[in-house]
């Protein structure tokens, strides 16, 4: 990637920093030189006692890369959250996808007024506006119209359908055709309507624009020249490879660790939610993101250019939420879920300090606010004199 050999080389590098390891020694010398309380290890531990198996986080700022972890790797085990952990990173992966397609803006290939209608002809239609009338910018932004999906995807919906369905495989072409003919219809305006599918029909383009698959452009743009050795698309393939914590829902009917779901075929998220990483490789991708290793300002300027996304209550751009800061200003990221494993990562606008937390299972009502709570308050803490900063 031009952009990557161009830039300075060093530039906001993750290697280097001092290591803290966020562990309490239980030795005779901790109960006489008690240590302050941890705040990253508290936020994690009050993740955990939302009702959570496992949690994991991981923040970097200038000079400092801290981790914590709390509760078990496997319920019913003391097996402790693994080091380096994977994970499905859910809608997090929107990002990835985003990058590629402004990528291939930068490179002249494509544009963010194209029609889907150009590039997959025939594909989207309905009751509503058809692919002649929807951008691929407002694909990326979630302004198409286009109904979601996953409301018809057993394996998501219940233990049942989870357990008949897990090793299916579905086609981008399926998924959009499900799409379609969702009893919802399209919407006739360019609200924000948060959609999969937007990011489905993102990955054919893709497709279609280079000749390769997503998951190949992926690995070869981001992956692969960033060096993150824990992050992989896994097309249809139901495990997650290397060290990781097993993942638990109880599929909507309350709280709780219900049905071990970790093995799964995500060939129904391509392009949305597919991606498989570690907090370390997803502080790296943000980071290069944000310090302009993978776009040219122009692309990354696009891409941070937001718009009101009253359901989420945040601000929405191209595959990356603006989410503000109870310290005051705002930071970039994305939250994901896939079945069990819950994401939140953020980083600040100056793409100096990140923040990445996942959970296993649904855990309790307050798990997702726990996790954006550990978030915003890191990124407070990290804040440049004058940005605000977290009491």
């Amino acid at each position: 990637m031009q952009v990557l050999r161009r830039r300075r080389r060093g530039l906001f590098v993750l290697t280097g920093l001092a290591t803290i390891l966020l562990v309490t020694s239980s030795g005779p010398s901790a109960a006489a030189n008690p240590r302050r309380p941890d705040p990253l290890q508290q936020q994690v531990d009050a993740i955990h006692a939302t009702g959570a198996v496992g949690v994991a986080a991981e923040v970097t700022s200038p000079g400092t890369h801290a981790v914590a972890r709390a509760g078990t790797a496997e319920r019913g085990t003391r097996r402790p959250m693994p080091p380096g952990g994977r994970f499905r990173i859910g809608s997090a992966t929107k990002t990835f996808t985003a990058t590629v397609v402004l990528q291939l803006v930068g490179e002249g290939r494509m544009s963010l007024e194209d029609t889907v209608e150009r590039w997959l002809p025939g594909v989207v239609g309905g009751s509503g506006p058809d692919g002649g009338s929807v951008t691929v910018r407002q694909l990326l932004q979630h302004t198409s119209g286009i109904p979601e999906v996953l409301p018809e995807i057993a394996a998501l919906n219940s233990a049942g359908g989870y357990r008949a369905e897990r090793f299916r495989t579905y086609t981008p072409e399926e998924l959009v055709g499900l799409a379609m003919r969702s009893p919802e219809g399209m919407s006739t305006e360019a609200a924000w309507s948060y959609s999969n599918p937007n990011y489905v029909l993102a990955a054919m383009i893709i497709r279609e624009v280079t000749g390769r698959s997503w998951d190949r452009e992926v690995e070869d743009r981001i992956i692969r020249p960033l060096g993150l050795s824990g992050t992989s698309t896994p097309g249809a393939s139901p495990l997650i490879p290397g060290p990781h914590a097993r993942a638990y829902t109880a599929f909507g009917t309350g709280t709780g660790t219900g049905t071990d779901v970790t093995v799964l075929n995500p060939s129904m998220a391509v392009g949305s939610g597919a991606v498989i990483s570690t907090t370390h490789d997803l502080g790296r991708f943000y980071t290069a993101l944000l310090g302009g290793r993978l776009l040219e300002p122009a692309e990354l300027a696009e891409m941070t250019t937001t718009v009101a996304a009253p359901v989420m209550g945040v601000r929405y751009g191209l595959g990356l939420g603006e989410i503000p800061l109870t310290c005051g200003g705002t930071y970039f990221g994305h939250p994901g879920e896939l079945l069990g494993y819950r994401t939140w990562a953020g980083i600040t606008r100056d793409g100096s300090s990140t923040a990445v937390v996942y959970a296993t299972s649904d855990g309790g009502p307050d798990t997702q606010q726990a996790m954006r709570t550990l978030v915003d308050q890191e990124l407070c803490g990290a804040a440049a004199p004058g940005e605000g900063r977290a009491g």
